[in-house]
């Protein structure tokens, strides 16, 4: 991580950026970057949504970021998943937890790091007593990640409106173990 420092970062000053980043790691068409710039403009305004980046030293670069928040379960994305959590007898991870929005790291950066300094500076010192995501549901560096970190499958497969691709729904008790 020589090069690149972890901080805090305004998600909404840097939405655009970041979703430059998303999309380039996670291979989103144009169309779907602006639905989600608006909704990461939104999320930046929910109480208690934190967001880090992964920023180049030399230039503030952002080659990487991260954002959460207090998981409610009037959201979007609680209530695709609830029924899912439900069936597997995990509804109660819906609440007194920090969801993990968005974590995302440029191609050429990732495998060195980012993505852990990431999400455990991304869940460090959040009030909420577990921590919850979605990842596709396949063996991938991300899972294998949320692995380390103490997260396991509490639903599989989770299919999300307009997208071809099952996922997982993970969670994992706070403090994140410190992983490998």
């Amino acid at each position: 991580m020589e090069g690149v420092t972890i901080s805090p970062i305004d998600l909404a000053a840097r939405a655009a950026e970041a979703l430059d980043v998303q999309a380039h790691a996670f291979g989103l068409t144009a169309e779907e970057v602006a639905v989600r710039q608006q909704i990461v403009v939104r999320h930046a305004t929910l109480p208690g949504t934190r967001a880090f980046g992964a920023l180049l030293a030399d230039s503030g670069r952002l080659v990487g970021f991260g954002y959460g928040m207090p998981n409610d379960r009037t959201h979007w994305w609680s209530s695709v998943i609830e029924p899912y959590l439900d069936e597997a007898g995990h509804g109660e991870w819906l609440d007194d937890a920090f969801a993990v929005t968005e974590l995302h790291v440029l191609p050429g950066y990732q495998g060195i790091g980012l993505g852990r300094g990431l999400i455990t500076n991304l869940c460090s010192g959040v009030a909420q007593s577990r921590t919850i995501l979605s990842a596709i549901d396949r063996e991938t560096p991300a899972r294998r990640l949320y692995r380390s970190l103490g997260y396991v499958d509490l639903a599989r497969p989770v299919l999300f409106p307009n997208t071809a691709l099952p996922y997982a729904v993970m969670g994992a008790y706070l403090p994140l173990r410190a992983g490998a």
